[in-house]
């Protein structure tokens, strides 16, 4: 195990500055826009301008990796959104706070293409599944970090900003000068609704309502805890208990899930939250430990339901396509995450602070009777073999963590026809590639592509 973690430690301690620097802004901005006095609405699109520029990331993404290179596009990258983080509290106002929340969207999927396009490429069948558990936990725990990270400093001041700006920053300096080989390029996928709701509804609409509701509850359950009358440093714990109870539950219900109908438990799961998101409405504010308690049953109920979701999915299709349907359930969980905060806001403004509480539970009871409704049409397949749930293959992190590679002749699969940043050997940083290209070039015919590409996965020794 740790021969195994130190092949990846200078990926893992990376990814894990990213995280605390991304769980401490995230926390951070919805509180600081507040003491500035934007409006409730004006928060949500800032919330929800995240998520549109996560969803440009996923979509041009690979297309800066195929030109640059997994290093130097995720050292672009990691500046970039360091420098967006700073930019907050030099230029206060929604409109532009909204330009920096998408820019921060835009590099946070590209670094996440990144490292896990990298992970998946190094890792091996034998050990695949334990590398992928390592990069969750560590998801998990460094974006907690980060969120509580927040108790310790004075939300009005300028330093919270540059903290989570300087673990960006130095996140980059693990990976340009790690000697691993980088990975072959990154082949892109097209996003295929139709042949997705065709294949499983439950995974298409249930993906879009899980965005709709859990992007609300990360992006404002700050601020919601601060509206009724908690502490900046009370209402970081708050947000931290959703994402902890998710963390507590994700693997046992996954679990449980291979063992019935996978709708029966998303079914459970969205009733627990609407319930869940219901009592914290008739809640009385002012006991810290009860509301800390139920929002830690809210994320034990809401944050394992996207990756049941594309369990479900994955039981419908073949292992080639393993990596369209995981683009496809990420980019409606995105598209629903685009719109979520922004309508909570709205509803936050109108109803005040249980607004969020109202529209989580309203998303929730809407996916547990679409569920129902889809268990009506088409019932449980009792001759259909389920794969195991493998919460690596169905984590809302990325979509690039198929062994499998893709057919380059499926039609709705695009290759690149180009790669200039893995054409000469400096760009995939191995002696045994370097030795390969020079080899061919003393012949009269050059490397394949395949050839460059199969040397890009040669060990580094």
């Amino acid at each position: 195990m740790v021969l195994l973690f130190a092949t990846f430690a200078s990926l893992m301690l990376s990814t894990a500055l990213i995280l605390a620097g991304h769980g401490l802004s995230s926390t951070l901005i919805p509180l600081k826009a507040d003491l500035a006095g934007f409006g409730d609405l004006q928060i949500g699109l800032i919330s929800s301008s995240f998520y549109i520029g996560f969803v440009i990331g996923c979509l041009f993404g690979p297309f800066l990796i195929l030109r640059a290179g997994h290093i130097r596009a995720f050292a672009a990258l990691v500046s970039l959104m360091s420098g967006a983080a700073l930019l907050h509290p030099i230029l206060v106002d929604p409109l532009a706070w909204a330009l920096f929340r998408i820019i921060t969207g835009v590099c946070f999927a590209g670094i996440v293409l990144v490292v896990e396009s990298w992970l998946n490429d190094r890792a091996t069948n034998e050990n695949r599944g334990t590398v992928m558990s390592l990069y969750i936990i560590c998801y998990l725990a460094a974006t907690m970090g980060g969120q509580l990270m927040i108790a310790g400093f004075d939300v009005n001041t300028f330093v919270p900003f540059a903290i989570a700006s300087i673990f960006v920053s130095v996140a980059v300096v693990p990976v340009v000068l790690t000697k691993a080989v980088q990975p072959a390029p990154i082949t892109l996928v097209r996003f295929r609704p139709i042949n997705l709701y065709q294949t499983s509804a439950v995974a298409l609409i249930g993906c879009l309502l899980i965005g709709l509701a859990n992007s609300s509850m990360w992006a404002l359950a700050p601020l919601y805890a601060k509206q009724i009358g908690y502490s900046t440093n009370e209402a970081a714990y708050f947000a931290a208990a959703i994402v902890l109870g998710g963390a507590i539950t994700q693997w046992p219900i996954g679990r449980l899930s291979d063992r019935v109908d996978r709708r029966i438990i998303i079914l459970l799961l969205g009733v627990g939250a609407a319930a869940a998101a219901l009592v914290l409405f008739m809640l009385e504010s002012g006991n810290f430990w009860t509301t800390f308690s139920v929002f830690l049953i809210l994320g034990m109920a809401s944050q394992p339901t996207y990756a049941i979701v594309a369990a479900h999915a994955f039981d419908y299709v073949e292992a080639e396509d393993y990596v369209e349907t995981s683009s496809g359930v990420l980019m409606s969980n995105g598209i629903g995450s685009m719109i979520g905060p922004t309508v909570a806001a709205g509803l936050m403004f109108s109803l005040g602070p249980e607004g969020l509480l109202i529209w989580v539970a309203l998303v929730e009871v809407i996916l547990a009777l679409f569920v129902v409704s889809r268990l009506v049409i088409r019932p449980a397949d009792e001759d259909l073999e389920k794969t195991d749930f493998e919460y690596g293959a169905t984590s809302n992190m990325g979509a690039v963590l198929t062994p499998d590679p893709l057919d380059i002749e499926d039609p709705y699969v695009i290759p690149p026809e180009e790669f200039p940043a893995y054409e000469q050997d400096e760009g995939m940083a191995s002696e045994e590639a370097g030795d390969l290209i020079n080899r061919n070039d003393e012949d009269e015919n050059p490397p394949t592509l395949d050839e460059i590409q199969d040397s890009s996965r040669l060990p580094s020794g």
